[in-house]
């Protein structure tokens, strides 16, 4: 039995500002105040996991056990098939930089990788997202998303972020980057995700 979601307050476990503002619009229909671990000032977990759902339990539980309030985690990424699903968990670690995170960078360095291995087109590649949802009791609720797609490029458009300039989902003629920000919320490996969180947290 999943358990439901009774509070009207919740932390989300992330100190990426595109990502909260994000899952605020997706939780925003169902009267849910919502505050980023970043605002509170915690400390982000080392996450220590090679898989998303090890990573969102890691980030949920702690910002559930530091805020005593439910706390939903996401832990996304982009894997590329012809880089052995790289860099899938470890995408944010690719635009590490010491001055902060380069997704240009970081997009860049995949396409150079795809160019090296001569990559045949189209690049298939997957956005994944597992939303974990913690209880400061310990209890939590794991759900998964994805949307099929391929890197092109160069990036294209300027909404969304990460790798969202050089990801053409199946089926479509705009990137993510490009779409309308409602659009891709509709189709996206969080939607995804977030349809089954609500089904089982947050429905009747």
């Amino acid at each position: 039995m999943v358990r439901k979601f009774t509070d009207n307050k919740l932390v989300i476990a992330s100190h990426n500002a595109g990502k909260v503002r994000e899952i605020g619009a997706l939780l925003e229909p169902f009267g849910v105040e919502v505050v980023s671990a970043g605002a509170l000032g915690f400390a982000e977990p080392e996450e220590t996991e090679d898989n998303f759902v090890g990573n969102a339990r890691i980030k949920a539980h702690f910002a559930a056990k530091e805020s005593g309030l439910p706390a939903l985690s996401d832990d996304s990424g982009i894997s590329v098939d012809a880089l052995n699903g790289a860099p899938g968990v470890y995408t944010a670690d690719w635009a590490e930089t010491p001055n902060g995170r380069d997704f240009p960078m970081a997009m860049e360095k995949v396409w150079t990788r795809l160019e090296k291995v001569n990559a045949p087109a189209p690049r298939q590649a997957q956005f994944n997202c597992t939303l974990c949802l913690a209880w400061p009791d310990g209890h939590d609720e794991v759900f998964e998303g994805i949307v099929r797609g391929q890197v092109i490029w160069p990036m294209r458009g300027g909404n969304g972020f990460g790798f969202d300039p050089v990801f053409l989902p199946d089926g479509e003629v705009e990137t993510f980057g490009e779409m309308d920000p409602a659009r891709k919320h509709a189709m996206s490996h969080r939607a995804d995700a977030f349809a089954k969180l609500v089904a089982g947290c947050f429905g009747d």
